[in-house]
């Protein structure tokens, strides 16, 4: 059998096909859903530094972290989030998709905690002045804000950052022989290790000046 018939023998490609191998979610695990920020999510979001957030267009989807002080995040009311955008590398992959299609998914993360929080709504991007002067640092505001309208929050089983043991390898440093923004500039540039290690120390010179 070649791949192209084990892919049309095994592909599951609807949901009663998936129901024979994936069990009925328990009732705890559809409760736990609302369409508003609950009060642990709030002290979720207020203690996080670091989400991802997912957006799509006609052409496919994107991921992007995005980082900061805990508490980064706004909570304007229990529907309504506010997501400063900071200096980056100017693609803005994410907030163009927003342009075509405003459905945003968004996971909280807190260093050393298993478990997550997990937001899907609507979003736009805004750069009206009273929502930048919200987030100065340094005097400096974001390029934009992102104004999420909540439809969904719930908090994500912790196995995934179990099994990843994540937080307790997080502590151990940058990993030997693992890729880093140094590597990936030489892969794209043609060039060596030197060139690598060059770049990596350039950037740790020039990225106070770059981070707001």
């Amino acid at each position: 059998m070649n791949v192209s018939e084990v892919n049309n023998t095994y592909k599951l490609d609807t949901v009663e096909k998936l129901r024979k191998i994936y069990k009925t979610p328990k009732d705890t695990a559809i409760r736990k859903q609302t369409d508003h920020i609950t009060e642990p999510g709030q002290a979720m979001i207020e203690a996080s530094p670091m989400i991802m957030i997912a957006t799509a267009n006609s052409n496919g989807v994107d991921v992007s972290p995005k980082g900061d002080q805990p508490g980064f995040v706004h909570i304007l009311d229990e529907k309504t989030l506010l997501i400063p955008d900071r200096p980056g590398n100017n693609r803005i992959d994410g907030i163009t998709n927003l342009i075509e299609n405003p459905k945003i998914g968004i996971i909280f993360l807190v260093p050393g905690n298993n478990s997550t929080y997990r937001v899907n709504g609507t979003a736009h991007v805004s750069n009206a002045p009273e929502l930048l002067q919200r987030f100065l640092v340094n005097d400096r505001p974001p390029k934009t804000v992102l104004v999420v309208k909540v439809e969904e929050a719930f908090s994500h089983c912790p196995k995934a950052f179990i099994r990843a043991d994540l937080w307790s390898e997080a502590g151990q440093g940058h990993p030997e022989n693992v890729p880093n923004h140094g590597t990936f500039a030489a892969f794209r540039d043609g060039e060596d290790e030197a060139y690598a290690k060059q770049y990596v120390e350039d950037y740790k010179e020039r990225l106070p000046r770059e981070l707001y």
